[in-house]
């Protein structure tokens, strides 16, 4: 039987899985094959925490694989210079891959494919990660979309996503191959362990994302329209990383709730799922918008000098402000942010402190287990008013407002900012105003890094000098 390469990347899984599929169907052998190669990401390799993921998510997949009678092949360097000497060792007629619309990996990609083809290779890319691949929709004057709500119309008309299948039973086993290493050899696994706490939150891997989703459905889809913004409950699905590393197909999500809960609620989830559409979407048709505006006019921007004090107390989540406190924490112990919290937290560092939104995407890409360029570039172009379908800059969550709504009891805020859960409930949403013989007595900031009124006037003042007008299309 010939054999094809199957070249494993943000598809970390066997049900669903096209490549796969297409191998079955051509009469291939598949090579389950993962090649590390973070210098063909461009400016944006992936973080720390990031592999820490994709390191037990590399080790799950082999798992499975290993009980199917195969193995992952893991290699390291150039993907082009890999893919050819393994053809060339094993005799391969075909490489199939998932597509990946990061533009360096997009152009990547492209450049493998030719190069392959040229050698008489089959070269095929399959679309695993997408209910609509990026240039599937469109305007009707043929142009990309801007605005969700036009978007996710034009997803519903011609809504058909695949049906799930299932794994394959049995899979054949090769041989070592020349140039193979171990994958504790890659390094992605941190030697110190800071990333101990998280796993008590995750499991990464096709087996962790089934789960996640059955326990969303269980726990958190009879309430979700109104439950996803409350970051004291645990009603959101969490399964943004899952689906980041192509642990579980998008289409094999929306049958699992096609079949269960609420009509209102499971179409509010959907709805929420093609967000993640949209940002790839974005993405792939403006593959600028990772490291610049999308409007113009914010080029000329006066954004503020970036204070290494402010922005570390930021980061730390020590800004005085409970809530964008909590939710800074919340990442730095388990990899992820509730995603109201993501809203509020950059918003205070774009508007109350000024600070461009490229420091706030550079340092959730480096924190957060779902990093993904199209989504973390779109949330933070959307807070910041920059972006596609933005929320106008002069649009500035109120910290306090946002926490006293979304976390009335302060229960979020005492989870993750335990310096303040001896205050009254109501008091954790702004301690400053808390008569000064009742604070919080130890090391929590006594007040914010910057004043919250002053830092709104500051920011709407700012917005003067571009003249952007209230009303704002952006096309």
């Amino acid at each position: 039987m010939p054999t094809a390469v199957i070249w494993f990347r943000d598809d970390l899984r066997l049900r669903d899985h096209p490549a796969l599929q297409a191998a079955a169907r051509a009469g291939f052998a598949p090579l389950p094959v993962y090649i590390h190669a973070p210098h063909e990401d461009g400016g944006w390799a992936p973080g720390a925490t990031s592999n820490a993921w994709r390191h037990r998510s590399l080790a799950a997949l082999d798992a499975s694989l290993r009980q199917r009678g195969s193995r992952l092949h893991v290699f390291a360097g150039d993907s082009l210079a890999t893919l050819q000497a393994i053809a060339a060792v094993t005799g391969a007629g075909a490489v199939y891959w998932s597509r990946r619309h990061e533009p360096a990996a997009a152009r990547r990609d492209e450049a493998v494919r030719r190069a392959l083809r040229a050698q008489r290779l089959r070269a095929d890319a399959w679309n695993a990660s997408l209910l609509f691949e990026p240039w599937q929709l469109e305007t009707r004057a043929g142009d990309p979309f801007r605005v969700f709500t036009p978007f996710w119309n034009a997803a519903r008309r011609a809504w058909s996503p695949q049906a799930p299948y299932p794994a394959p039973d049995a899979l054949p086993e090769f041989d070592r191959l020349p140039g193979e290493t171990a994958l504790d050899a890659l390094g992605l696994a941190p030697d110190i362990p800071w990333d101990a706490s998280f796993w008590a939150h995750w499991t990464p891997g096709e087996a962790g994302a089934d789960a996640a989703l059955q326990a969303f459905i269980e726990h958190g889809l009879h309430d979700y329209r109104d439950g996803r913004d409350r970051p004291d409950r645990p009603l959101t699905s969490r399964l943004s990383p899952h689906l980041h590393f192509g642990e579980i197909a998008p289409w094999r999500i929306v049958d699992a709730v096609a079949h269960a809960g609420p009509v209102e609620e499971r179409a509010a989830f959907v709805r929420e799922l093609a967000w993640r559409e949209f940002g790839v979407h974005v993405l792939h048709h403006f593959p600028q918008t990772p490291d610049a505006n999308f409007n113009p006019r914010f080029d000329d921007f006066p954004w503020a000098a970036p204070d290494p004090a402010l922005l570390a107390a930021w980061q730390r989540g020590r800004t005085g402000v409970p809530i964008v406190d909590a939710g800074l924490r919340e990442m730095r112990a388990t990899g992820w942010m509730h995603n109201r919290v993501r809203m509020v937290v950059a918003s205070f560092l774009t508007k109350h402190l000024r600070l461009h939104w490229l420091h706030g995407a550079r340092w959730f890409w480096d924190h957060l287990v779902d990093a993904d360029l199209a989504n973390n570039t779109l949330g933070w172009q959307w807070v910041a008013g920059t972006g596609v379908d933005a929320a106008p800059y002069f649009r500035i969550f109120n910290p306090v407002l946002q926490a006293r709504k979304f976390d009335p009891a302060g229960e979020y805020i005492a989870r993750w900012v335990p310096e303040l859960r001896g205050l009254p409930a109501k008091a954790r949403h702004a301690p400053w105003e808390v008569p000064s013989g009742s604070r919080p007595t130890g090391l929590y900031p006594a007040r914010p890094i910057v004043d919250l009124a002053e830092g709104r006037a500051s920011a709407l003042e700012a917005l003067k000098r571009i003249r952007v007008p209230v009303a704002d299309p952006l096309g």
